[in-house]
């Protein structure tokens, strides 16, 4: 039996060798082009995926000046566009299927919507002519410009004609988005906690460490009771650099924090003393009593219930483009020769 599959790909290599040798004799030695990719019947060529990649590739040496993380990047990159590029003829061949286009009007009302996005997020007037110097200062011309709009359009259409139907979002998914953006919110808050700091000496003994944190009990106890946490902290801290500061070193990022911190300050209100904690300093360990200042000001989830379940549906409908991208790469001759 004739392995048609075979024939037909080899049909294709036979085309796009014909196809390189054309162009190349045509350029007159000046450009050898070559093909990073066949997708169907069709060739992807390296001079589109180098168009398509320009604009990221000002990015990177911008950057950077080393040539070997130049190289580095950039072949990453290629990989990437080039990955985009295989999903937009995909994608292509799908719209021909359900007869989609995007007409210039459609791409000159994205352009306005982007223009009033601009307007709203700086204070000022923002003309076509602005959007269009930003886009060429990134290495893009209309044109090019243009096609990406177009392209982002036509991927709206297939999502919402063949990714959408296989959404579905529920309330736990919401509750499940609120959840990272509380954790979100939180790593980004910038928070003051004071630190209260009784070395343990390396090896101590047992005795050592209970009388120390027998010690680290009696100081909670007398904050909790009323006294000045910072004066306990000038008489008890053995952290030098931070008695004169209360036990703190400022602001710092919640993600920044040591685990076992982060993990008592989430518990507690601002101004509340925590029971004493062991963690490891370096070669050392401590037995520590914190008091936060300030907390993450997050909405209850009844205020934002719409906004996480919005959010809930995005994240979906990534999920679902992305299966489905894959399940139509299995059905189609996908030959990467980056």
């Amino acid at each position: 039996m004739v392995d048609w599959r075979s024939v037909k790909r080899l049909f294709v290599r036979l085309a796009v060798a014909s196809l390189a040798l054309s162009l190349a004799s045509s350029a007159r030695a000046t450009i050898v082009e070559r093909v990073v990719a066949v997708v169907g019947e069709r060739a992807l060529l390296w001079t589109d995926l180098l168009r398509r990649s320009a604009a990221s590739r000002i990015q990177i040496r911008m950057q950077t000046r080393d040539p070997n993380m130049i190289s580095v990047q950039e072949q990453e990159m290629y990989k990437e566009v080039l990955d985009r590029m295989i999903d937009d003829r995909l994608e292509e061949q799908q719209a021909d299927k359900a007869h989609l286009s995007v007409s210039s009007d459609e791409i000159d009302h994205a352009i306005s919507n982007i223009i009033a996005q601009a307007q709203a997020t700086q204070g000022r007037t923002v003309t076509t002519m602005d959007v269009l110097a930003e886009i060429r200062r990134r290495g893009m011309t209309e044109q090019e410009f243009r096609d990406e709009l177009r392209r982002q359009i036509l991927e709206g259409k297939l999502l919402e004609l063949r990714v959408r139907p296989r959404v579905r979002v529920t309330e736990q998914d919401a509750h499940t988005t609120y959840q990272r953006y509380l954790q979100d919110t939180r790593d980004q808050q910038s928070m003051e906690v004071r630190v209260l700091a009784l070395r343990i000496t390396q090896h101590a003994a047992a005795d050592e460490f209970q009388a120390r944190m027998a010690l680290a009990n009696e100081i909670v106890r007398r904050a909790k009771g009323g006294e000045d946490f910072c004066a306990l902290v000038a008489q008890y801290s053995d952290d030098t650099t931070t008695r004169s500061t209360c036990g703190s070193r400022g602001p710092q990022a919640f993600a920044t924090l040591m685990p076992q911190i982060q993990e008592a300050v989430a518990t507690l209100k601002s101004g509340e003393v925590s029971a004493p904690i062991t963690v490891r300093f370096s070669q050392d360990e401590a037995i520590v009593v914190l008091m936060p200042l300030g907390q993450a000001k997050v909405p209850p989830f009844e205020d934002v219930k719409n906004e996480m379940t919005q959010k809930a549906f995005g994240d979906a409908l990534e999920r679902g483009r992305k299966q489905w991208l894959q399940e139509l790469r299995q059905k189609v001759y996908i030959d990467v020769r980056l």
